[in-house]
């Protein structure tokens, strides 16, 4: 009986001390780093104080409005709608490995298409045919498009390697791909939206290490064909006098570019946004006129809470409050940069620099256009104007961010477990010495 009880207890004993490594073994794994806390905070602040910015510059409108049901909060419900579904999607984001993304690109890039050739059936909203009606929700394609596309090019930029450098295997087809998006959206037409995604596009092409000499002589192609276009376009369009259609984009693209150049000459109509626009930096000094307290949204500036709720903030918040927000909007910039670069993974690195590179652009195109920096042409600023879309693809773009910056920690552990590893078998070492 005895002898029983002791072979039994010696197989357990000796599985126990089988397993006992084992354990040691699944305990020393690396395991996924911790998010990056700094932009996890600075993406919420951005997003909370483009509510409240929302809200300052469209209440006025709302309520004196029968078209929103005199409803102060009409916009301001729906972003919050927005904000949730966002929130939702860049947690699911930031938990799910980017490397994941690799995989999912293609499928992506072929409903991005696919929506994008849908918008041309659908009507014109001012001027363009951006938007695809979802019940009693509108999604913009081309929102979709500008991470679809960084996602697209650093899987294939990563892919190709070495071969990348090549013209004619390497470059040219991922330019083609490019080429195909970019004429889509002009088809709408959305220029501003299509400057931002060959930007950035040419930003992940530069990062993924492609001569400059094929680089510069895209950019000359790309203003050689826009001209050809361009004039092409124009001559068409007075040989034939009954498209009043085209003949109208095409004059209001030429006064976009005119009131750049002198506002004032035509301070009543072609120069009138802008004008109004400087009018609320103006206006705003160094202090401000207080929050809620802009005259400028009450129907000089078009759309306060989209394209130009910059100069909202500027005419509420003065050049010291505007100061403040831009040296948050830079250092999250610069933030996210930082995590992009740290990722030892090129895949990683390109969307992290495509992702900080799309926010990056769309701002200064957005902030340069109200300033009368560059010409205006009407974009929204990420995390801070009133649009579903935007926001919610902002948003997914910062949890693959916070995705990445979870795996940019992860050497670290690692060699803090191999260090103590090591110093645990010279203790056991030097113990069983003795």
């Amino acid at each position: 009986m005895k002898g029983t009880v002791k072979t039994a207890a010696k197989p357990r004993s000796n599985s126990k001390a089988r397993q006992a490594p084992k354990a040691k073994a699944k305990a020393s794994l690396p395991s996924r780093g911790t998010p990056d806390f700094q932009l996890l905070i600075l993406t919420l602040l951005l997003v909370g104080f483009g509510l409240v910015m929302v809200f300052s510059s469209s209440s006025s409108l709302t309520l004196a409005s029968d078209k929103f049901g005199n409803d102060p909060l009409y916009f301001i419900k729906r972003q919050v709608m927005w904000v949730a579904m966002g929130t939702v999607v860049m947690f699911t984001a930031m938990n799910i490995h980017y490397s994941k993304f690799k995989k999912w690109y293609a499928p992506l890039f072929v409903l991005t298409l696919i929506l994008l050739l849908l918008v041309a059936f659908t009507e014109r909203i001012n001027g363009a045919k951006s938007w695809l009606s979802i019940g009693k929700m509108g999604i913009q394609p081309t929102e979709l498009a500008k991470l679809s596309i960084i996602l697209y090019l650093s899987a294939l930029i990563t892919k190709k390697g070495e071969r990348f450098r090549d013209l004619r295997t390497g470059y040219i087809p991922v330019m083609v791909i490019v080429g195909i998006v970019a004429g889509l959206i002009m088809m709408q037409p959305d220029l501003g939206s299509c400057l931002i995604l060959v930007a950035t596009s040419g930003l992940v092409i530069y990062a993924g290490g492609a001569s400059m000499k094929h680089i510069l002589g895209s950019i000359a192609l790309l203003v050689l064909g826009v001209g050809i276009v361009m004039g092409a376009k124009m001559a068409v369009d007075s040989l034939s006098p009954a498209s009043n259609t085209a003949a109208v984009e095409g004059s209001y693209k030429l006064d976009r570019i005119t009131a750049f150049m002198d506002p004032l000459a035509d301070e009543s109509d072609s120069g009138f946004n802008i004008v109004q626009s400087l009018i609320a930096f103006g206006e705003g000094g160094t202090t401000g006129t207080g929050f809620g307290q802009s005259v400028q949204k009450l129907h000089y500036l078009p759309y306060p809470y989209t394209d130009f709720i910059f100069s909202i903030v500027g005419e509420e918040l003065g050049f010291i409050g505007t100061s403040i927000f831009l040296l948050l909007y830079l250092y999250f910039i610069w933030r996210g940069i930082l995590i992009a670069l740290r990722c030892t993974d090129p895949f990683g690195t390109l969307v992290g620099i495509g992702i900080m590179g799309l926010i990056a652009i769309q701002a200064f195109i957005n902030i340069g256009g109200v300033t009368k920096t560059i010409p205006l042409t009407g974009v929204t600023l990420p995390f801070i104007s009133y649009g579903g879309s935007s926001l919610l693809v902002s948003m997914l773009c910062m949890g693959i961010m916070l995705s990445i910056s979870r795996e940019s920690t992860r050497p670290v552990k690692e060699e803090v477990t191999k260090s103590v590893t090591v110093r645990e078998i010279r203790n056991a070492r030097s113990a069983g010495g003795r």
